[in-house]
């Protein structure tokens, strides 16, 4: 079951996520992000340009063409990529969709879930890309 993420918001997760792996300014073209990660090209190519248009992501073209972080990976957090790409609403709104759920007047699962989104928003602000590269290296060595 999907509750947090778009696909289009896993897929530059993942991609982020592999390109903090890489020594700061090393490119890396979009087909082999895409090859790595079982991601389609097109999908990731589309993803990492709409990241450079938050700051997250620096995009180079031509040839030898392709991505890198455009800062240092301990300057990027998980909710930077989120935000970039699926917006904030899932931390704000409903998880039901009742446009009118407030403490006031709760959906059915407006306690519950707000335990698991301040958990979840907390898990996304506390570490940045550099804390997870380890962890990130293991994942993709076992893909």
């Amino acid at each position: 079951m999907k509750v947090m993420f778009s696909k289009k918001c896993e897929y530059g997760l993942q991609a982020v996520l592999y390109l903090s792996t890489k020594e700061p300014g090393t490119i890396v073209s979009s087909e082999d992000i895409a090859k790595i990660l079982s991601i389609p090209k097109e999908f990731v190519s589309k993803i990492l340009q709409n990241l450079t248009e938050y700051g997250i992501v620096y995009s180079k073209k031509g040839k030898a063409g392709g991505f890198a972080l455009a800062k240092a990976s301990n300057k990027i957090q998980l909710i930077d990529v989120v935000s970039a790409i699926d917006g904030m609403g899932v931390f704000n709104g409903c998880v039901l969709g009742f446009s009118n759920c407030s403490p006031d007047s709760p959906c059915p699962v407006h306690d519950k879930w707000g335990v698991l989104r301040t958990m979840a928003y907390d898990m996304l602000t506390q570490e940045t890309l550099d804390q997870l590269k380890d962890k990130t290296i293991n994942k993709i060595g076992n893909l």
